[in-house]
C-alpha cells in the first residue's frame, strides 16, 4: 500500500503461470478526465483462471495490478476535466489494475457508492455482469428458467429470476452450490452428474415443454451441450459462461430444429457496463438483494495466490473470493 504522500504502491504482478510476485512500482498519477482509486479490495473472477494456468496467447509477465478488474475504494485524486466526482467518493470501478493498493480510472470508468453502501464490499464489476445477464435473459413470470451452474453468477440470476415470478430449475455439481440455490429462490434443484438424467428429469418437472429460458453459466462445452437439450421450442439459450479456453461446438441442427434464440450475455458496451452496476448499487442499496452470503472468502492482498488456488478448485462453501487492498 501507499502512503498519501508516498510516490510507490505495493502491486501483484503476474509473473508466470501460477506464480505471482509483488512489487513496489510508481504511484500511478490521473491523467485528464481520470481519477486514481485508493483500493479497498477487489473481487476474484473466474476469468482471472486461465491467465493463472497459462494461455498460449498470454505474455508474461503482467502489467501490475492485472488482471483485477473487480474493485472499489476510495477517490484521492483527480485529473483534469473530471465532474461528478470529489475527492473522498466510494467508488466501484471498471479498470483492470485493481490487484494493487491503487489505480488509475477513466471518470466514465467509475460509479459512486451511496451512502447506504458504506463499509460494505463492493465488486460492481461481476455485480453489473449479473443484473445485465438477468436483463438480456428476457425474463417473465410463469416461465420456466434453468439455470446451469450455481456459483457467485448464478446465485444471483436465481433470484432475480425468481423474484420476477420465474419458476428456476437450478443445475450444479455440488451440494452446497445446490443448497445455496435453494436458498436463494430455487424452486427444484438438480445434481450436474449424468446428461441424459439431467434432460429427463426437466423433461418431468416441465411436462415435455423443457425451458423457456436457459441460463449457461459455466463456461466449458459440456455445460453448453446441456443448455441447448434443455431449452424449449422458441426459447432463448442464454451464455453468461465466460467461454475463454478455446472453440465450442454447438448442435446446430437441435438449434434450428427448436428456433430457439441464443444471446452472448458478456457486454463490452462501457454503457451498458454502466447500467448493470448502477441497477446493481439500487438493488443492494435498497437491501432487495443482499450479495453479501456470497463473499465466502476474504484474503489480503499477499494471499492472491491462495485465493485464486481457491476460486479454481472451490473448497467446502465456496461460493466468492475478495482480496483486500487497504
Amino acid at each position: 500500500m501507499a502512503a498519501p504522500d508516498a510516490t510507490t504502491m505495493r502491486a501483484a504482478i503476474l509473473a508466470a503461470p501460477g506464480e505471482i510476485r509483488f512489487a513496489e512500482v510508481p504511484l500511478p498519477e490521473p491523467g485528464p478526465g481520470q481519477v486514481r482509486i485508493r483500493l479497498e479490495g477487489c473481487g476474484v473472477c473466474a476469468s482471472n483462471l486461465e491467465p493463472w494456468a497459462g494461455l498460449e496467447w498470454l505474455t508474461y509477465p503482467g502489467e501490475a495490478g492485472g488482471p483485477g478488474h473487480e474493485g472499489w475504494g476510495i477517490v484521492d485524486a483527480i485529473g483534469a476535466g473530471v465532474r461528478g466526482l470529489a475527492l473522498g467518493d466510494r467508488v466501484a470501478t471498471l479498470s483492470g489494475r485493481s490487484f494493487a493498493g491503487y489505480d488509475v480510472a477513466d471518470a466514465a470508468e467509475v460509479v459512486a457508492l451511496p451512502e447506504a453502501l458504506a463499509g460494505r464490499p463492493f465488486p460492481g464489476e461481476p455485480l453489473g455482469c449479473a443484473f445485465n445477464i438477468f436483463r438480456r435473459s428476457d425474463i417473465a413470470p410463469g416461465q420456466t428458467v434453468a439455470i446451469i451452474g450455481i456459483g457467485f453468477l448464478g446465485a444471483i440470476l436465481t433470484q432475480l429470476a425468481s423474484d420476477a415470478g420465474a419458476r428456476v430449475i437450478a443445475i450444479s455439481r455440488r451440494q452446497s452450490s445446490l443448497d445455496l440455490a435453494r436458498r436463494y429462490g430455487a424452486a427444484e434443484t438438480i445434481a450436474m452428474d449424468d446428461h441424459w438424467a439431467i434432460i429427463d428429469q426437466v423433461k418431468r418437472l416441465t411436462g415435455d415443454a423443457m425451458c423457456a429460458r436457459v441460463i449457461e453459466a459455466v463456461g466449458k462445452q459440456w455445460p453448453l451441450d446441456l443448455a441447448g437439450e434443455l431449452v424449449g421450442f422458441g426459447g432463448k439459450l442464454i451464455v453468461a459462461g465466460y467461454h475463454q479456453d478455446g472453440p465450442r461446438q454447438v448442435n446446430m441442427q437441435n438449434w434450428n430444429w427448436k428456433g430457439i434464440d441464443v444471446v452472448n450475455a458478456h457486454e463490452r458496451d462501457l454503457a451498458v457496463r454502466l447500467r448493470g452496476v448502477r441497477e446493481a448499487v439500487a438493488a443492494v442499496a435498497s437491501g432487495r438483494f443482499d450479495p453479501a452470503p456470497l463473499y465466502t472468502h476474504v484474503y489480503p492482498l499477499d494471499r492472491l495466490g491462495d485465493a485464486l488456488d481457491d476460486t479454481r478448485d472451490k473448497p467446502d462453501g465456496f461460493v466468492k473470493a475478495l482480496v483486500t487492498c487497504g
